[in-house]
């Protein structure tokens, strides 16, 4: 993939995309209090501190997109640059987090 691969995906993109025939790879590296508050079904819960000893479970899917969110798109655009690193090609973050898709994908999830 060439490195002007995008680096975001907006909420209806990853919304389509999860619904298609091969939905991304979505983690949650938010910490364990956020997603009791709030959390997108079907997500994968990696805290950003434990994104490196995780690693082994994320192997698999080097060549998938991975899509990355936080709260607002900050911690995971720093996760998203770490699994670049790591040959993970076509890792994107949410951009504006899961705050941005509970205001245009799913009201049903808490804002805080």
């Amino acid at each position: 993939m060439s490195a002007d691969h995008p680096w975001e995906i907006a909420p209806k993109s990853l919304q389509e995309a999860m619904q298609s025939e091969s939905p991304p790879v979505v983690i949650d590296c938010r910490e364990v209090s956020e997603v009791a508050i709030a959390m997108i079904v079907g997500t994968m819960h990696i805290p950003m501190g434990e994104t490196k000893s995780r690693m082994p479970e994320l192997e698999a899917h080097a060549d998938a997109v991975v899509v990355v969110h936080c709260h607002h798109g900050v911690r995971s655009l720093q996760v998203v640059a770490f699994l670049r690193e790591s040959g993970f090609d076509l890792a994107v973050s949410l951009a504006g987090g899961i705050d941005r898709w509970s205001t245009e994908i799913d009201r049903n999830i808490p804002r805080y």
